[in-house]
């Protein structure tokens, strides 16, 4: 008989648990309208139905959100599984809740390592970063407590540094053990269910109840283990964990192993071993949480808290201030400002902005209206040159014996005038009248007359260069305000395109990403090599919560270059148990160069 298992929930939690979850967010909107209901009938009320409608369709799209689940790396049965569905029409059964487990085993894997990042960092921050840690990013309770030992080592001549230094290093390496040796364990076992799941794939793969007593005997062999591990830490005292009368048991459930051709399986019993199935997924997700509450990352209310006041304090500060000045009290500073505010944004704009454009925008018109002009003006300087070197040439000929070039310079000919004109100026009166110095005086006016009618030209293109430039000048600061809008809109498109998987950081965290499966998976060569099973067995599943995490980077811009498809395999064959570790390798190797998604960026 066909038996349904549980909703999944989201991220591995328990359907119970995801219904909590679920049901939170519903709080504030019951109580905003236990709120509005207890107002009395205002005329403005649609205002606040509109608003308390909102409310609630704000909270419906975030539970909708919530309940989305993001597609994790393959077990090693997918194939199989997926095959098995074409056939049948449906998943095994078995593979839904293997799903969850894996699901549920990463997300706490995720926030242990999220925290192991956080407490890392602080290990490897220098000294003032370790009191400043000590000082302000524990609470306000943790401020007072490291400010009254400070007070009392100052008073007895102690050092208080030397205190805060190591109370930073006892409490980061106590948060570090504990941390750590969760991951390892929750490693391991993750490790141990792809193996188990690897090795018994024909019964996990079967479309009927088989599938769900093959599945009963897996669990019944990898939630002992977990049992065993986790309670001989905590009992033998080998972690620091916190102990309390609720959480510090934990006793696995076991579930019943009856064939399913034994007339003793019924519909009831695999409804009832899969509901044990999540009892003890939830028994361990209550077990990590109170191990691991007070070694975990603290919140940012926590670490920022002083930012947060100071910040909330000047808000109120400034509040008050504005209240003050405003037409609430009575006073009309505010207006008055505002309107201030608006005539120099008024004036800015059309000193810096309008008038500048408009000024370029004339001058070029204006330019462009007077091309036709300066086209006469050079015309008629093109005229008088013509018109002095033909004097030039004319006065050469009668002067001198030889008869000059056509194509002479007007330098060369200038030259031959100069000399004639010093040997006439020996007598000026007697040539003025019957010597040739009266031309020659001539061809120096007519010289005159050309120079300045080149530099007319040239000082007029100054001058316009110059109404242009000014006019550039004054609108530099439209120009720098331009520039700026371009740089936020660039820097929010960059930050979009990281988002969704295309810009510069996400390509460098999914190669940092890759690098790190590489390192998980030497390592796990090592233990091999050395025989170090546990330790090798932890170094699996850190290799496969890192291909997780990778493979989630990864999907949606893979799937945009069209390389999803072989990608999906290559690391497929990375996470599988049966694979050798040098094979993985190699296929590393190909992961790093034949993938555009994969290559770090180059700029």
């Amino acid at each position: 008989m066909a038996t349904s298992p549980p909703r999944s929930p989201n991220s591995g939690d328990r359907p119970e648990t995801a219904d909590l979850a679920l049901a939170a967010p519903a709080q504030p909107t019951r109580i905003w309208n236990s709120l509005v209901a207890r107002l009395p009938t205002l005329p403005n009320s649609l205002l606040l139905v509109a608003a308390s409608d909102l409310l609630r369709r704000l909270l419906a799209v975030r539970r909708r959100r919530r309940r989305r689940r993001r597609p994790s790396l393959p077990l090693p049965i997918y194939d199989e599984a997926a095959s098995s569905a074409r056939v049948s029409g449906e998943m095994p059964k078995a593979f839904a809740i293997l799903e969850d487990i894996v699901q549920h085993t990463l997300s706490d894997l995720h926030s242990i390592q999220k925290s192991l990042l956080y407490w890392k960092s602080k290990a490897e921050g220098t000294n003032s970063h370790k009191m400043y840690f000590m000082m302000f990013e524990r609470g306000p309770r943790a401020f007072l407590e490291a400010t009254c030992q400070t007070l009392t080592r100052l008073r007895s001549n102690g050092s208080p540094s030397e205190y805060l230094l190591g109370s930073a290093s006892d409490i980061v390496s106590v948060k570090l053990a504990v941390l750590t040796n969760m991951q390892h364990r929750l490693a391991a076992f993750l490790a141990e269910v792809y193996s188990e799941v690897d090795k018994c794939r024909e019964g996990l793969t079967e479309s009927s109840d088989k599938s769900l007593h093959t599945l009963f005997v897996i669990l019944n062999t990898v939630f002992p283990k977990l049992e065993v591990s986790l309670t001989n830490a905590s009992e033998g005292q080998t972690l620091p964990f916190t102990h309390d009368e609720n959480s510090s048991q934990l006793i696995f459930e076991r579930l019943p192993e009856v064939d399913v051709e034994s007339p003793q399986w019924s519909e009831a019993l695999a409804t009832d071993a899969i509901s044990l199935i999540y009892e003890n997924l939830q028994k361990l997700d209550s077990f990590v949480s109170s191990q691991l509450s007070s070694h975990k990352k603290p919140r940012n209310m926590t670490i920022y808290w002083l930012p947060y006041t100071c910040g909330a304090i000047g808000l109120s500060a400034c509040s008050l201030w504005l209240l003050r000045h405003s037409s609430l009290m009575g006073s009309s500073d505010m207006d008055n400002w505002i309107q201030d505010a608006k005539e120099s944004v008024a004036g800015f704009w059309d000193e810096h902005v309008e008038r500048p454009i408009i000024s370029i925008r004339d001058e070029l018109f204006e330019t462009f209206k007077r091309t036709d002009k300066r086209v006469m003006e050079r015309e008629e300087v093109q005229l008088t040159e013509e018109s002095l070197h033909r004097m030039l040439i004319t006065f050469c000929e009668q002067t001198s014996k030889e008869k000059p070039a056509q194509d002479a310079s007007l330098q060369e000919l200038l030259e031959i005038v100069m000399k004639r004109y010093e040997k006439e100026s020996m007598h000026p009166i007697q040539n003025l009248f019957s010597g040739e110095l009266a031309r020659a005086m001539l061809i120096q006016v007519q010289k005159l007359k050309l120079d300045l009618q080149e530099a007319m030209l040239e000082l007029d293109q100054i001058l316009k260069a110059n109404e242009i430039n000014f006019a550039i000048l004054a609108a530099l600061p439209a120009f720098g305000l331009l520039l700026l809008l371009l740089f936020l809109v660039r820097a929010w498109a960059m930050h979009d395109q990281g988002a969704e998987g295309r810009g510069r950081i996400a390509r460098h965290q999914r190669w940092q990403l890759l690098i790190e499966v590489e390192r998980r998976l030497k390592e796990f060569k090592k233990c091999m090599i050395n025989e170090m099973d546990e330790e090798a067995s932890c170094k699996f599943g850190l290799t496969l919560y890192t291909l997780d995490r990778l493979y989630k980077a990864v999907e949606v811009h893979a799937k945009e270059t069209g390389e999803w498809s072989s990608l999906r395999d290559d690391m497929f064959n990375l996470a599988k148990p049966n694979v050798g570790v040098a094979d993985k390798l190699d296929v590393l190797k190909g992961l790093k160069w034949n993938y555009a998604c994969l290559r770090p960026s180059l700029s």
